[in-house]
């Protein structure tokens, strides 16, 4: 089968999603900040090499979002991106290794029962709206009736993921879990 990829964009205008028809990551999602963290993903590594302005490539499913500083021009940079993913995507394995997974390890409230439930929320309501738009969110802490979250992907450095996203996840966390809730992105 012949990879094929398409580009959309996202309501981050510095973040695009590069879709293709076969998978990037096997289960769950990562993010890499730099080329350094990219030692068991060579086509992460390869995609921070194009331009020194990107600053963020997350995998999940079958599409690499990959988010820069702003100051590189997209439709030079989106060539060279496809051109780097096509180019090594035949040997990109999706089940590559992870320390462990990011949407748990800096949990401190782990799997209690708030957790899960807000978890449980959130999958059925935000997340595969996140993820249409080539991010996610992970879970950091819930105590004292305040969520704290962090953004990944295009969600990152969007900007409306800090008010209009932010504030719509707390209406629905307000109305399907804790009155009292209040979200902050850390």
């Amino acid at each position: 089968m012949s990879v094929q990829l398409m580009i959309q964009s996202t309501p981050n205008p510095n973040a695009l999603k590069f879709v293709v028809n076969k998978p990037v990551k096997a289960e769950g999602n990562w993010t890499y900040k730099s080329a350094t963290e990219c030692a068991d993903n060579p086509l992460a590594a390869a995609i921070f090499t194009v331009d020194p302005h990107i600053r963020e490539v997350y995998f999940f499913d079958n599409y690499v979002t990959v988010t820069q500083d702003g100051e590189a021009n997209w439709d030079q940079l989106e060539e060279k991106i496809q051109a780097t993913i096509l180019d090594k995507i035949g040997e990109h394995d999706p089940n590559f290794h992870t320390p462990e997974p990011q949407e748990k390890a800096a949990w401190v409230g782990g799997d209690s029962p708030e957790m899960v439930q807000i978890g449980e929320i959130l999958d059925q309501t935000v997340r595969p709206a996140l993820q249409m738009d080539g991010g996610d969110l992970q879970l950091i802490e819930y105590k004292d009736n305040i969520l704290r979250v962090v953004y990944q992907g295009a969600c990152g450095s969007c900007p409306s993921s800090s008010a209009g996203t932010l504030k719509a996840i707390e209406n629905i966390l307000r109305d399907q879990f804790n009155p009292d809730i209040v979200v902050e992105s850390v």
